[in-house]
C-alpha cells in the first residue's frame, strides 16, 4: 500500500477546518489529503482476495470527504473520529449493496473498561486525544491481537501467571514472588513458566505479523 502524508496535528486541524467553513477550497483538499491514512487504515479490515485495494481505499475516501462536508466542530469531537463513522458506513454500503457480509467494525468493539467498569472502544480513547490517529489505532489492534494470543497460545497455569504478573483484565500487576506464594510453587518456577509463556507470545505475534 502506497504511503500517504501525516495527519495534521489538533492545533493544524483546527486552523484549517476554519478555513474550510469559509469555503476555502485548498483547505478541504488538505483535509481530504491529511486524512487519507486514516482510511488506508479501516480499509485494512475490508480488503479481500476479490476487492481491490484502490478500489476500496476510493470508496473510503467518498466517506472521508462526505465527513469533511457535513462536519460540525462544535459538537466537541475530533474530526478524525466522525471521518472514521463515516469511512466505515461507505464501505459496509458497498459491501451491502454487494450482498457481501461485513467484517465486524472493530473501532466500536469494546476493548475494555475504565476504572469505574464501564465499557470503552477505540472511539472513545482517540476521541479527544492529539495523537497520531493511525498509529493508536494500530496500538490497539496489536494489544487485542496480544489478548487474543493469551487465551489461544497460552496453558491454564501459563495464562493465569501472565494475567497476575502483568495486570490483564483489570488486575493489579503483582511480582514473581507474590504469584509463588498465592499459587503455592517456587518463585524460580514462576519466572520459568513466564519467560515459556513470554516466548510462545513473541512467537504467536510475530507469526500473526509476518
Amino acid at each position: 500500500m502506497k504511503s500517504f502524508p501525516k495527519p495534521l496535528s489538533a492545533k493544524e486541524e483546527t486552523d484549517i477546518l476554519n478555513q474550510c467553513k469559509l469555503g476555502n477550497r485548498e483547505a478541504r483538499d488538505v483535509l481530504i489529503e491529511r486524512n487519507l491514512r486514516l482510511v488506508a487504515h479501516i480499509v485494512k479490515k475490508y480488503n479481500t482476495a476479490d476487492k481491490d485495494i484502490d478500489d476500496l481505499i476510493s470508496i473510503g475516501t467518498i466517506g472521508l470527504i462526505k465527513a469533511i462536508d457535513t462536519f460540525d466542530s462544535d459538537k466537541g469531537i475530533r474530526l478524525a473520529t466522525y471521518a472514521s463513522r463515516c469511512i466505515d458506513n461507505e464501505l459496509l454500503m458497498m459491501l451491502r449493496n454487494g450482498k457481501r457480509q461485513a467484517k465486524e467494525v472493530y473501532l466500536y468493539e469494546p476493548i475494555g473498561a475504565d476504572k469505574e467498569g464501564h465499557e470503552i472502544n477505540l472511539l472513545d480513547i482517540i476521541e479527544s486525544a492529539d495523537v497520531d490517529i493511525v498509529d493508536e489505532l494500530e496500538l490497539q489492534s496489536n494489544i487485542k491481537r496480544l489478548y487474543n494470543l493469551v487465551n489461544k497460545v497460552l496453558s491454564k497455569r501459563e495464562r493465569e501467571i501472565i494475567e497476575m504478573r502483568y495486570g490483564l483484565n483489570m488486575s493489579e500487576e503483582v511480582t514473581q514472588r507474590e504469584i509463588a506464594k498465592k499459587i503455592g510453587i517456587s518463585r524460580s518456577y514462576v519466572s520459568r513458566i513466564e519467560k515459556k509463556a513470554l516466548k510462545k507470545l513473541r512467537e504467536g505475534f510475530e507469526k500473526n505479523c509476518g
